[in-house]
């Protein structure tokens, strides 16, 4: 029997692990919202156990929020769930008229199937398998089939403005490396001139190198340049500024073209660098319904597809997923909102009930994605339920260890006890996921935080109090 003053220290030890007032927060998370001059209604904090489901933490549980990338994991949820681990996209090549030795008289139609992932390397796998076919001239031209979405009035710098960066990159049919390049910068130390170098390097695009060589420490402005795009000439690369012949080489990636000219561009660099030619130029037109198929060639599976998604928050991904699903349902053109609604048809099928839902794009880049942290939970409770739940799992950050966690949590004992998704916007500041505590048992956590220069560090305290209190329970 425990003596009266050590009973009172074992009932003390466990209330004091218990949130203050019920489902309130606990002390330490609420002094750092304080601490940080966030208002409490600006925070939603859910800490639910998912063995048993009780709640331990719900803080405005029910106010909607801007969730920021922390949204992706609806639509890698929804996407395995509903189309497996396994489902591939397919990328294809027609003919549309005969061939006789090694040369198509006609076009040669390139249609897009959604690929979220086609690098260059699998791209330059495509041309290899087309030549391989004996096809080596097209007496015709490529024409890009970008039939599978719908166009949109989206323009990619809509959100901020810089429409060369990855993140703001839109979804297309035949979307090739990521629409993007690298221009490596490197002295030349035989003309004593700066050097440009393009990889991957379109056939298509011309670039024009004003940059000025300067013998001087390579520091500040000497060590600078830019990689600009003419306004209304998407096919013309200019790099500009001044670089020290002593600076080492510099690398700087950007997206570049339109979707479309990248892909024919690169692709008559590949073709052309293995013995093929083309008479002719790009076209954008649907594949004649009796054209002649020539190679299939499939993506990664979706359930490495969704592994990228979420570890390194891919937008493009995010939403090509979306409108994958709308396609699937023989949808086509693919719509934002036609992939939206399966979703929502999905969560219903589910017994899942978030009314107050607005998905946008999917991806979380987006001032009108709005989810409760209630729902949240409850989605991330049912992923863990499913039957899909390893493949789900795998795709969040470990904390400390990959993705966008992987200079979180650091001094964390055994960090890889943290799975959660993260996500940041101006004013905004979210991570959501699983947390196992020192007891063994796991929790679903979900921490939003909606204030003013919140993404600046105010939200990763928030984050960081929440989470090392749940690794103690």
């Amino acid at each position: 029997m425990l003596r009266p003053a050590r009973l009172f220290a074992s009932l003390l030890g466990v209330l004091l692990a218990l949130p203050a007032g019920g489902n309130g927060l606990p002390d330490r998370p609420r002094a750092v919202i304080k601490q940080q001059l966030v208002p409490d209604e600006a925070v939603t904090v859910m800490v639910r156990d998912l063995l048993t489901g009780d709640e331990l933490v719900a803080m405005n549980a029910k106010t909607p929020r801007t969730p920021a990338s922390v949204m992706k994991v609806l639509p890698t949820f929804a996407a395995l769930d509903m189309l497996g681990p396994a489902y591939t996209w397919k990328t294809r090549a027609y003919a549309d008229g005969p061939i006789a030795k090694g040369m198509l008289q006609g076009d040669l139609y390139l249609k897009g199937g959604g690929d979220p992932l086609m690098t260059i390397e699998r791209w330059w796998r495509f041309v290899t398998d087309l030549r391989q076919t004996g096809l080596r001239t097209i007496d015709g031209d490529v024409v890009i089939d970008e039939t599978l979405f719908a166009s949109s009035e989206e323009r990619p710098g809509d959100f901020d403005g810089r429409p060369w960066r990855t993140y703001n990159l839109l979804p297309h049919p035949l979307l090739v490396n990521l629409q993007s390049s690298e221009f490596i910068v490197r002295p030349n130390d035989e003309t004593g001139a700066i050097d440009v170098a393009v990889d991957p390097f379109p056939a298509n695009l011309t670039v024009e190198n004003r940059l000025r060589a300067v013998n001087a420490r390579c520091a500040g402005r000497n060590r600078t340049f830019a990689v600009t795009s003419p306004p209304g000439k998407p096919d013309k690369i200019v790099v500009s500024g001044s670089v020290s012949t002593r600076c080492p080489r510099q690398t700087y990636r950007r997206v570049i073209m339109t979707p479309a000219d990248f892909a024919y561009g690169t692709f008559r660099r590949l073709w052309e660098q293995q013995g093929g030619t083309i008479a002719g130029g790009l076209r954008r037109a649907a594949t004649p319904a009796g054209a002649t198929e020539l190679l299939s060639q499939e993506s990664l599976t979706l359930g490495e597809i969704v592994r990228v998604t979420n570890k390194y928050s891919s937008n493009v991904m995010a939403r090509t997923l979306v409108l994958t699903l709308d396609a699937e349902k023989g949808k086509v053109p693919a719509t934002v909102a036609g992939g939206e609604a399966v979703i929502k048809d999905w969560l219903a099928s589910r017994d899942l009930q978030f009314e107050e839902l607005v998905i946008g794009n999917g991806s979380g880049l987006s001032r009108v994605a709005r989810i409760s942290g209630d729902s949240l939970a409850d989605l991330l409770q049912a992923a863990w339920k499913s039957r899909f739940a390893p493949e789900f799992l795998a795709t969040l950050p470990l904390g400390g260890l990959d993705g966008t966690l992987r200079k979180r949590f650091e001094r964390v004992s055994d960090p890889s006890r943290i799975r959660m998704k993260t996500g940041t916007l101006n004013g905004v500041s979210s991570i959501a996921g699983y947390v196992t505590g020192d007891s063994g048992r796991t929790y679903v956590v979900v921490v939003m935080v909606n204030s003013q220069g919140a993404q600046y560090g105010a939200g990763d305290a928030i984050q960081g109090a929440v989470i090392e209190w749940v690794l103690a329970q």
